[in-house]
């Protein structure tokens, strides 16, 4: 497992020491176990969250509880910023530890306030947001543009690995295809 100071060290907004310590002391640690939630649709949700170890899954459901998949994450990782995950301060989305998590949460508000305070913050933040958006776009283009064989061999490069990491059933639904199909892509798509 990853430490946050370490993981925020990567980068280059953060190489002034005084200020990555400062930053790091104003985040606390937040375990999930497996099957528990960081946080779930329609609750009050005001925390930014980085992944230190292990796995987690965002998922929408609607109103007849149907689950659609819209994001992993794999640590050590930063999770969607709540401005991309939640709405006047309810959460769009749970996110849904897939293993045991370790991670770290800061308050939005509290980060919000250190983004004005210190331009190294802002513009890891903003590097953070930049990110986040231009995942949720790469799939959004993904699932408008390509046909199952495609959004597979997408997933694959994208996400390399996390085909062995989660269950099939969220990659189906992330890929917006049923399990069955995902299946027989699979089967006629091994990767070299």
């Amino acid at each position: 497992m990853i430490d946050l100071r370490t993981f925020l060290a990567q980068s280059a907004d953060l190489s002034d020491e005084v200020c990555l310590d400062a930053f790091a002391q104003n985040w606390t640690k937040k375990p999930v176990r497996r099957g528990g939630a960081l946080v779930f649709q329609g609750a009050s949700a005001t925390d930014e969250f980085i992944a230190l170890e292990g796995r987690l899954a965002s998922t929408i459901c609607d109103p007849e509880g149907k689950e659609v998949c819209v994001g992993f994450f794999v640590a050590p990782c930063v999770v969607t910023p709540s401005i991309a995950r939640t709405r006047d301060g309810v959460s769009r989305v749970s996110v849904v530890a897939t293993t045991d998590v370790s991670c770290a949460r800061i308050d939005a508000g509290l980060l919000t306030r250190l983004m004005i305070s210190s331009q190294a913050v802002r513009n890891w933040a903003n590097g953070v947001l930049r990110d986040a958006l231009s995942e949720k776009a790469d799939r959004e283009w993904c699932l408008a543009a390509l046909g199952g064989a495609e959004r597979l061999a997408w997933f694959r490069e994208t996400y390399p690995g996390c085909e062995d990491m989660f269950t099939h059933s969220l990659i189906a639904s992330f890929l917006g295809v049923t399990p069955v199909t995902l299946s027989r892509l699979r089967a006629s798509n091994r990767p070299g």
